[in-house]
């Protein structure tokens, strides 16, 4: 029997289930997962989140109401605003003057946090966004979306900013495309809080290597050539990557990265920032990017690269 073709996800394995475990293992894959990111949360600024709410700042009926709606482009991102709202012991962030509150999102993954946190504590909010991803799409469809609704406006009739909530490192395209100054009366106003940090594990490299080594020294089966792919979900970690990979100074010709005689590792990308990330900073060319960022579109690009290149 062949052996599975192991892929590497650098990424915390989520509990209870994993979606990548699952997909990836009935696809006949062996996922391997290395933590990437440490992450910590700053309470202060979540604190002044669960004090907007508790003072009607995005409150329906509230005609000194200061937001309209809330975006968030991270897993990361909705995991704080979610403590701050199981500690509402109150209840008064689930009241029912929130109804219609709109929440943005970008993606499958971050769409499923929102939508459990949704149907247990905020049941009056929407969730909107989730298949544009992307945060350049997002922007595009908060404009769109957010200008037709009736009830974006305080009552003095100025339309409500949306509250951003993201980590310290972060890329500027959503609040640029909402605020271009070329938009007039269609621009939406954005204001971001900085709910987490997020810094590399200082395991990881070592983690990293030592799966890269097992792999270069395992006994060969004799089926010819191995394959092994690693999928990064974050530019944060990539140098050391590249580094352990061995393509500090020498560049992948796009035939993957050689690590020892007859076994290559070939890298997927998440989506295009990381993509874009690892050629501006570091010049390499990722041999797939998933049109989705999610399970099937990193698969589904992993399986046409191996057809195409299968078919050279």
């Amino acid at each position: 029997m062949a052996q599975k073709t192991p892929i590497l996800l650098l990424k915390t394995k989520s509990t209870p289930s994993d979606a990548y475990d699952e997909y990836f293992t009935n696809k006949n894959y062996n996922p391997l997962f290395i933590p990437v990111l440490s992450h910590q949360f700053h309470t202060q600024n979540l604190a002044h989140i669960r004090d907007l709410f508790n003072a009607g700042a995005l409150k329906h009926d509230n005609p000194e109401r200061k937001y309209g709606g809330l975006i968030f482009t991270s897993q990361r991102a909705v995991e704080g605003f979610a403590r701050m709202v199981e500690e509402d012991v109150d209840g008064q962030i689930a009241s029912d003057s929130l109804k219609s509150l709109p929440l943005y999102t970008v993606g499958p993954a971050t769409s499923r946090s929102l939508s459990s946190l949704v149907t247990s504590r905020l049941p009056h909010a929407t969730i909107h966004g989730a298949d544009t991803g992307n945060g350049e799409n997002l922007a595009h469809f908060i404009l769109e979306h957010y200008n037709s609704l009736i009830g974006n406006k305080n009552g003095k009739g100025e339309k409500l900013p949306l509250l951003f909530l993201v980590g310290e490192q972060r890329r500027d395209i959503i609040p640029k495309i909402l605020m271009s100054e070329g938009l007039e009366g269609e621009a939406i106003g954005v204001k971001e809080v900085v709910v987490y940090e997020t810094c590399v594990m200082e395991s990881f490299e070592g983690d990293f290597t030592k799966i890269i080594d097992s792999y270069r020294f395992e006994d060969s089966d004799g089926e010819g050539e191995k394959v092994m792919w690693v999928v990064i979900f974050s530019p944060t970690g990539c140098d050391a990557m590249l580094r352990v990979l061995g393509l500090g100074s020498s560049k992948d010709n796009g035939d993957g990265v050689l690590v020892a005689p007859g076994k290559r590792v070939f890298v997927a990308t998440i989506g295009p920032t990381t993509r874009d990330h690892l050629h501006l900073k570091y010049e390499f060319a990722p041999h797939v990017c998933a049109e989705k960022p999610s399970q099937e579109g990193i698969g589904g690009g992993i399986e046409r690269f191996m057809e195409g290149r299968n078919g050279k």
